[in-house]
């Protein structure tokens, strides 16, 4: 009896501890800008434009630069952005003002993956690119806002 009331014992506590086990959170306040919380590794991803526009590119000329921010998307590790600046009918640059950073491993795993979503963004023109491995859920959402950017752009 002595022993099965020690294994019962024991068993409520692993699950007491277990549910109240808290691991990382989908928390908007942790994501901020790049210009509010630079990362302080060598690589950075660059910094969005401050004047973003959605307006169609028919209202100018086609070889003025425009610039089109993409829908917020809300992912496990926090929200995404892109912006795309368009100039002559193909995206000349691309930027992630908003990205998961509320923690060290965040900053680092988007210290590397950005610069690369940003290279495989300009060399297919599109939103048909690759996932970086170790940053899916990353890069599942910059390529929803970069979608998005690439609609309000009509690319």
């Amino acid at each position: 009896m002595r022993r099965i009331t020690l294994w019962l014992f024991s068993t409520v506590a692993a699950l007491v501890l277990l549910v109240s086990y808290r691991t990382s959170t989908n928390d908007a306040a942790a994501a901020t800008p790049v210009a509010e919380a630079p990362l302080t590794t060598a690589t950075e991803p660059p910094v969005a434009s401050p004047a973003p526009s959605a307006a169609p590119p028919s209202a100018a000329p086609s070889s003025a630069a425009r610039t089109y921010t993409g829908s917020v998307a809300q992912t496990r590790w926090g929200p995404v952005q892109v912006t795309i600046t368009v100039s002559g009918g193909r995206i000349t640059e691309v930027a992630v003002p908003v990205y998961p950073n509320g923690n060290h491993r965040d900053q680092e795993i988007n210290a590397y993956a950005l610069p690369v979503l940003r290279q495989e963004t300009l060399a297919a023109q599109g939103a048909a690119i690759d996932t970086v491995s170790g940053a899916t859920v990353t890069s599942d959402g910059y390529v929803e806002s970069l979608q998005a950017a690439l609609d309000a752009a009509h690319l």
